[in-house]
């Protein structure tokens, strides 16, 4: 099976998909999520998810970026329509870092139905704190001071605001990494309680901010397994094991009975 573009989006379509996951990637690697979040997609394609990922250039107005992603979804959507039976399946917004805010926009902005979302490491930082140049470039160039007063649009004070307000999605899975410096799960977490506290949950999992874009490493040890060779094995099988915890939890969320029924009898 092989990722097919259509309308922007990249479509991973199993045989018979039993819901549909929404992907959005983080800033800056969202250009391209076929291929730097292809383990994670593809391990829940091969689940019977359908995948559609939809890539993004990051720019100031995420608002904006918020709506060109729903016109790419609706032109997948319409594509599928005559391809695949949708009218059962149920739609998962999943997404890593600034996708999971895109998420949350498109929810608060526009109507749109979701069983469910899932918000890996997510990331709601000013435009100053996300963007490590930009101090720089102001004390360099004087004639760009007034990039000080630049902001995402909206703010993460009204990205917070909005979703309190507008927020519809009861059912929602929170994804935090132990070694990850920029997560802002907490303050969404406070957020969402505040109105679906049975069905808001967190996982706290070992693994990086970076964890969901593991590759897979073809790590392949010398005629003579030397020091070397052991930590390129040890480095790939962190990778793996991270990347596989996460995918479990996933999947568990996403199907508690079905996941459950595929764990091995002890």
């Amino acid at each position: 099976m092989e990722w097919r573009e259509v309308s922007g989006n990249w479509l991973w379509i199993p045989p018979q998909p039993t819901a549909i996951i929404h992907f959005l990637g983080g800033a800056f690697v969202a250009a391209a999520p076929n291929i730097t979040y292809k383990p994670l997609l593809e391990a829940l394609g091969k689940r019977g998810y359908l995948i559609i990922a939809t890539p993004f250039i990051n720019t100031f107005d995420h608002r904006a970026i918020a709506q060109e992603v729903l016109v790419a979804l609706d032109q997948a959507l319409y594509y599928l329509e005559s391809r695949v039976t949708l009218k059962r399946l149920p739609i998962y917004g999943l997404g890593h870092s600034m996708g999971c805010k895109v998420h949350l926009l498109i929810n608060s902005l526009y109507e749109v139905e979701r069983q469910g979302n899932i918000f890996m490491a997510f990331n709601n930082y000013s435009a100053r704190r996300s963007i490590p140049f930009l101090e720089q470039v102001m004390a360099v160039s004087p004639t760009l001071a007034s990039m000080n007063r630049m902001e995402f649009v909206p703010s993460p004070e009204e990205t917070f605001d909005l979703i309190d307000r507008y927020y519809p999605v009861e059912r929602n899975l929170l994804v935090k990494f132990r070694k990850d410096d920029i997560d802002q799960t907490r303050p969404l977490h406070d957020v969402l309680m505040r109105h679906f506290p049975k069905l808001t949950s967190v996982q706290i999992l070992p693994g990086t901010h970076t964890t969901p874009m593991a590759q897979d490493i073809p790590w392949q040890p010398g005629t003579n397994f030397s020091a070397f060779d052991a930590i390129g094995q040890f480095v790939k099988q962190e990778f793996t094991r991270d990347l596989r915890q996460l995918q479990d939890i996933i999947l568990m969320w996403l199907n508690p009975l079905a996941a459950q029924r595929s764990q091995p009898r002890r």
